[in-house]
């Protein structure tokens, strides 16, 4: 799958075909003036959503979740992915690309049935069968309030001892991303960026790896294994 920003990057690109910024596109309020704006860039990032797979790098995260149960996972991914391997302990924080929900009447359709509509039929922003108000996905657009109860849980953490972070494949420059880290750094624990690009916060990082996820995830837990 595509990475929204960085190396294969789905919008590396300045503007859109509409001569905007991404992030205007994919903004609350596009989503209000012009939802089919927006819902042509959802669709784009949902359709690369629908069919993929959690890799080695979801998987190998919920084995050590298991192995740590109180391991947590913040991920800015829409992708649900996490969710799919089986990760507990989860925050979505920018929600995710595949719940669907009717903004007049919270009907929440199975974004499946999108796909199920042939493509000559299918007009968007979809619309809700029962009110005939808009549908959108269960996502956080650019300029809308992360969700309460995910931000709520998330400075919970905080105040716990935290022991060691992994910031994988982020950019981190949203600080509810990057002020863990640099705390966690701060109080001389230890944290680990993987990231095959170097971040605007690496040098808060006790380690780096420059690779891949899955790659890095690979040797950590075969590492792992080794020591048991």
């Amino acid at each position: 799958m595509p990475t929204y920003r960085g190396i294969s990057g789905l919008y590396n690109t300045k503007n859109t075909s509409e001569g905007i910024p991404i992030e205007d596109a994919l903004s609350g309020i596009m989503m209000q003036s012009r939802p089919d704006i927006t819902w042509k860039y959802l669709w784009q990032i949902a359709a690369s959503c629908l069919n993929a797979q959690p890799n080695q790098a979801h998987l190998i995260l919920s084995k050590l979740q298991k192995l740590k149960p109180n391991t947590w996972i913040l991920t800015q991914n829409i992708d649900g992915l996490h969710a799919a391997a089986d990760n507990k302990n989860l925050i979505e924080i920018h929600g995710n690309a595949l719940k669907l929900f009717c903004i007049g009447c919270n009907y929440r359709p199975d974004y499946s049935f999108l796909f199920n509509i042939e493509k000559d039929k299918l007009k968007l922003p979809p619309i809700c069968p029962k009110c005939g108000n808009i549908i959108r996905p269960e996502v956080v657009l650019f300029g809308e309030q992360l969700p309460e109860k995910e931000i709520e849980l998330l400075y919970s953490l905080h105040q716990n001892n935290i022991d060691l972070i992994l910031s994988i494949g982020t950019s981190a420059l949203f600080p509810y991303i990057s002020e863990p880290v640099i705390k966690a750094y701060n109080r001389g624990k230890i944290t680990i960026e993987i990231n095959p690009e170097r971040t605007y916060i690496s040098d808060h990082f006790t380690y780096t790896i420059r690779t891949g996820a899955e790659e890095a995830l690979i040797r950590i837990w075969d590492s792992i294994n080794e020591l048991n």
